[in-house]
């Protein structure tokens, strides 16, 4: 059955230089079937959206503030996404935005058993992330192409934004390997990696500089990881184990 995914993005909060490559990270969970950007287009601080908005299709939707201070943009995309969701034309949600107004907003779809993709900046608070089924952020989707361009500098600046794999890290990968193991302490790598989103949505291996989880996991010394033929001797299949 083909997900089709509702994305509601806020202007206001979300910068704008990495759209195309968000588009494209969507587009792995479903097919954007809506797509609205929101805020004050009168504003010249949102002159620069226009030319992604053309480039993506995505349809702004005006938002005059009436009042100094309150944010009307929350209201109106908040109140199109029940719209949405009672219309049932949707599968799911893509959120995009690090403000945590929205965390109840996502809380209500999930109730409502829609799917919920959030995409925000690494400011985003906690609560908002963790309201969502998946969060991805929005640094870690810059154009791979451009790597072939960067200069040392520019590479060790990029490598330097990667989150470090601590402890904590490590101890949260050993115990959801243990939750699904079998007798022998194997356990299927995407079995893993579900887990871990459902225990931390913004679990991500490429906040750590890993396209993959298994190169992530396969790079800490207290996990042992094996390849093993699948039944159609087509693809590999890979498991994980914790070792002793």
């Amino acid at each position: 059955m083909e997900i089709k995914l509702a994305v509601l993005i806020d202007a206001d909060n979300i910068p704008s230089a990495y759209v195309k490559e968000m588009m494209e990270e969507i587009a792995k969970y479903g097919n954007p079937t809506v797509k609205r950007i929101y805020g004050d287009w009168t504003r010249p601080q949102l002159a620069h959206w226009k030319g992604v908005l053309l480039e993506n299709a995505i349809n702004p939707v005006q938002q005059y503030g009436y009042t100094t201070g309150k944010n009307a943009t929350d209201s109106a995309m908040i109140i199109d996404a029940m719209d949405i969701l009672y219309s049932e034309k949707v599968n799911g949600f893509c959120l995009v935005s690090s403000d945590s107004d929205f965390t109840r907003l996502a809380t209500r779809l999930r109730e409502a058993g829609m799917n919920v993709i959030g995409i925000g900046e690494k400011k985003t608070p906690n609560p908002f992330i963790v309201a969502c089924d998946r969060f991805i952020y929005i640094e870690i989707l810059k154009d791979r192409n451009k790597d072939s361009d960067e200069t040392p500098k520019e590479k060790q600046e990029k490598k330097s934004e990667v989150d470090k794999i601590t402890s904590r890290v490590i101890k949260l990968i050993a115990t959801t390997i243990s939750d699904v193991a079998d007798e022998d302490g194997w356990a299927f790598m995407g079995d893993v990696g579900s887990l871990l989103q459902k225990k931390q949505p913004n679990f991500d291996s490429r906040n750590y500089g890993y396209q993959k989880l298994t190169p992530m996991i396969n790079s800490i010394s207290k996990f042992e990881v094996e390849s093993r033929e699948s039944h159609k001797g087509r693809n590999k299949l890979i498991y994980v184990r914790n070792k002793e």
